[in-house]
């Protein structure tokens, strides 16, 4: 039986992305407005006016779910429509980027005007007080919230920039990203930047913002494009069914974790603080049932009539109401004061990094004193996972994989999680040699572990193609991208080793570790940069995956050969410094066992420069065993070709010198 589709709508849409938005800033304000007691006698500060108490909520909740619509419309035409066979956007495609460019704008103007009141509100100073434009957006460095705002208005105003004259489908999986930095900023203010735990509370917040907003994101952009009776509403729904389970997950995760890093089970009924966090943990239980009803319902009448859109449009609308109600309970609750904390005079390196240390550093606290780190953690088992089911679903296919891959990407991961979850990871922001100790091994083992494991051979081989006429999967979106202009400059030997040398030696005599050494978003930012520059050079000289600028092994052996030396030539140098880096900050711990800071350095110096042995070895193993095989590759295809022609190239040969050998008797 054939469902009638319902009418399409054009221009009912924005209303309800904007009564959503509305929605949201009126549940921040007036939650906001009913904490304010509490947020004036932990601050101490007088009443910035009703302008900025009320206006600051509803601007930033309501400019939270225009970012949302952003990375959910860009998400839309990047991963849940296909665009036309020539590249370009189709229509369901083109109207979502413009959905996007309009939602980002909105998300810059919203950051903008939070500027202006987030230091009305820090000051206490009303809005229309004598501060003029110029004194506020001044003042705004010197205050690290409004500063946060100015980065995000800057980022999403390059985002909206950049996507307006965009048409083909190459530069929307950059702008769903780009869309996702602008979060960046946000993340990492708040409550959850200061304070005892504020490494866990600034990773957790992270996780949950990005799945939230991902979430309602992409929910609001199924929900418009079934709305307006767009092409492949099915593939949408079914796709991003998917990515939603996730997102709840994530959110769930991250949010008991953040949520009990500021607050006590005993105190979730007996403070404004804890009653909120009640409320968003309904909210996500109902958003939860709401998505189960939607994959059970919704996409199962796609499944059986594309064309019966009625039950997503209208589960979709009650979930996005839910969630204009969570993000206003989401923007109350960071202006709610947490209540104190059990610890009222935490110690100076709590203060610093988040935690105290139990002691100098010894091999039972390096190898047993773990602190599970949430976004390099997390990624070491989800790698891991994602890895051994893409070999299983081979297995079970009848398809073989080499064990030594298997295990190579496993210790890779081992390496990685030890790295940033051990006692390494733990004694890694307080100590140089630590840090150093880390870095070495999340840029030089655990990137050569990785690439030998082969991961994009094995997802070539594991996930199924589209086909001819169908729409591009997972499969052809790796195809894409190793195939990238992008792909293609960073596999180039020279960037690929600038990036991963370079790194070294702009970090640390740069004066960029010594600006940032306290800062925990460095420290992650940097643990990501060893990383992937670690990856992308040992993929370019070793790796076993499909490069788009393949290089002959003789090359590939120079290139290692050529930027090893000034990777041990920076431990040198490290360990001949008279000059303690990030000394004010290693001293502001006060740790009474770490006082030898410049001998620490260069034990760190001696870290770097010996810590190159290990992962030579693999390396020149790896391409020699490559080189073995590409010349039994080239010996057995000629030995193939000299079957089927009978030896006809050697027979050529022998009747040249057949020829040359006449012609020496005749001169003769």
């Amino acid at each position: 039986m054939t469902t009638t589709a319902p009418r399409v709508h054009t221009g009912t849409v924005w209303p309800v992305l904007f009564g959503v938005a509305v929605l949201a800033g009126a549940v921040a304000a007036g939650l906001g407005g009913l904490s304010l007691a509490d947020a004036l006698t932990a601050t101490g500060l007088p009443d910035p006016g009703p302008v900025t108490t009320y206006g600051l909520p509803f601007v930033r909740a309501a400019g939270e779910i225009a970012a949302a619509v952003a990375v959910g419309s860009f998400l839309l035409a990047a991963f849940l429509v296909p665009p036309q066979s020539s590249g370009v956007l189709d229509v369901a495609g083109y109207r979502a980027l413009r959905t996007g460019t309009v939602a980002s704008g909105i998300w810059t103007v919203s950051a903008v005007l939070l500027v202006p009141l987030t230091v009305s509100d820090i000051t206490g100073q009303p809005l229309a007080s004598r501060l003029s434009v110029a004194d506020i957006w001044s003042v705004a460095g010197l205050v690290e919230t409004a500063g946060t705002w100015r980065w995000t208005a800057l980022f999403a105003a390059i985002v909206t920039v950049v996507s307006i004259p965009v048409l083909r489908w190459s530069w929307t999986p950059l702008l769903c990203a780009g869309s996702v930095f602008t979060l960046v900023p946000l993340a990492l203010s708040g409550h959850s930047s200061a304070g005892g735990s504020h490494d866990l509370a600034t990773n957790s917040l992270f996780i949950h913002l990005v799945a939230g907003v991902v979430w309602a994101g992409g929910l609001l952009a199924v929900w418009a494009l079934a709305f307006r009776g767009g092409a492949h509403t099915d593939l949408a729904a079914r796709r991003f069914s998917a990515i939603a389970l996730w997102c709840f997950v994530a959110m769930g995760f991250s949010g008991v974790i953040n949520a009990f890093v500021r607050v006590r089970p005993a105190e979730l009924l007996h403070s404004s603080y804890g009653w909120l966090i009640v409320g968003k943990v309904v909210a996500l239980l109902v958003l939860g049932v709401l998505g189960f009803l939607q994959r059970r319902r919704a996409v199962g009448a796609l499944a059986a009539d594309p064309e019966n859109r009625r039950p997503l449009i209208q589960l979709a609308l009650v979930e996005s109401l839910v969630f204009g109600l969570t993000f206003g309970i989401a923007v109350a609750l960071g202006r709610t004061p947490p209540p104190p904390p059990p610890v009222f005079n935490p110690s100076v390196t709590a203060v610093q990094i988040g935690y105290d240390l139990a002691g100098p550093p010894t091999v039972a606290r390096i190898l047993f004193d773990w602190r599970f780190d949430l976004i390099f953690g997390t990624a070491a088992i989800l790698f891991a996972a994602v890895y051994v089911a893409g070999v299983v679903r081979l297995r079970r296919r009848g398809d073989a994989w080499p064990m030594g891959r298997t295990a190579a990407w496993l210790c890779g991961c081992a390496v990685l999680l030890f790295a940033t979850s051990s006692g390494l990871g733990r004694y890694m922001p307080a100590m140089f040699s630590m840090h150093m100790g880390a870095h070495m091994l999340l840029s030089m083992l655990s990137p050569v572990l990785l690439v030998l494991g082969a991961p994009v051979t094995l997802a070539l081989r594991a996930l199924p193609a589209a086909g001819r006429d169908a729409p591009p999967g997972m499969r052809e979106w790796l195809l894409a991208a190793l195939h990238s202009r992008v792909s293609l400059v960073l596999t180039n030997p020279f960037v690929a080793t600038a990036l991963f040398v370079g790194g070294f030696y702009g970090l640390y005599f740069g004066g960029i570790f010594d600006a940032v050494a306290g800062i925990h978003a460095a420290h992650v930012a940097m643990n990501l940069h060893f990383l992937l520059s670690g990856y992308l050079f040992y993929w370019v000289v070793i790796g076993i995956d499909p490069t788009p600028r393949p290089i002959p092994p003789l090359a590939k052996l120079g290139v290692v050969f050529g930027s090893l030396p000034l990777h041990a030539f920076f431990g040198v140098v490290l360990m001949g410094t008279q000059t303690v880096m990030a000394e004010g900050f290693y001293k502001s711990l006060q740790l009474y066992w770490h006082t030898d800071l410049l001998g620490d350095q260069r034990l760190g110096g001696g870290i770097a420069w010996s810590a190159g042995e290990v992962p030579l070895v693999l390396v020149m193993l790896a391409l020699l065993i490559q080189w073995r095989r590409s010349d039994n590759r080239t010996a057995t295809r000629l030995d193939r070709a000299a079957d089927r022609d009978d030896d006809a190239d050697l027979a050529a040969y022998n009747a040249m010198l057949s020829k040359l050998a006449e012609r020496e008797q005749h001169q003769g």
